[in-house]
């Protein structure tokens, strides 16, 4: 077994066993594997990956992934494939890298969800062939934003194609955590995202009904 593959076995142990892999992969930062060696360093370019304060105040994209592979982890027993889930946390924001930009004032990444699914199947086609597996964790990635844009009404919903691809309650439980992994959340904020979820869930089941 070769150094890479040791490496990402040890990224999925922490990733279905830790409370907090967290802590792993900030302590992982001290090895220079994620500025030195491809495809670690597409995680650390989340490193130098600003977000707009508004609404990640927590700080940069790496930051904010972390935080997301941490609620995550509290919810794995509730998904349909937790390998699946947990690998879609870590590699849901790989996008933002190169498609983040100041616009008008403000930092945006759009499209970051389409550019993340094909660097997410970059990252794992360096460790393993399973088809299967990479399909999986990528239309996750892929689809993840579609809670904001389901409940807004937004241009960007894609309802129909969504659902061809990924189940339901899968992408409202990834986006949840994507919603909470965050700094700085009220109580108040909190019950909102969790009411955001519910309402992206039922637009999606009356529309499935059509």
């Amino acid at each position: 077994m070769n150094e890479i593959h040791k490496i990402f076995n040890e990224f999925e142990e922490h990733l279905l066993k830790d409370d907090k892999p967290s802590q792993y992969f900030n302590d992982k930062l001290a090895s220079g594997i994620f500025f030195k060696i491809y495809p670690f360093t597409l995680l650390g370019n989340l490193i130098k990956t600003e977000q707009e304060p508004k609404h990640h105040p927590e700080g940069n994209v790496w930051i904010h992934t972390l935080m997301v592979v941490d609620e995550c982890a509290k919810v794995r027993s509730r998904s349909e494939d937790a390998r699946v889930f947990m690998w879609a946390a870590l590699l849901h924001d790989l996008g933002k890298a190169p498609t983040t930009a100041v616009r008008k004032g403000k930092i945006t990444a759009y499209d970051h969800d389409k550019v993340g699914k094909g660097l997410s199947i970059k990252f794992l086609e360096a460790w393993t062939d399973d088809a299967k597996f990479i399909e999986k964790v990528s239309k996750l990635v892929r689809w993840h934003m579609q809670t904001l844009f389901v409940v807004k009404d937004l241009p960007f919903a894609e309802i129909k194609d969504m659902l061809a691809e990924v189940a339901i309650d899968e992408i409202a439980l990834l986006s949840i955590c994507d919603r909470l992994g965050r700094g700085e959340l009220s109580d108040k904020k909190m019950q909102e995202e969790k009411t955001n979820i519910e309402i992206f869930i039922k637009k999606c089941k009356a529309f499935s009904l059509k």
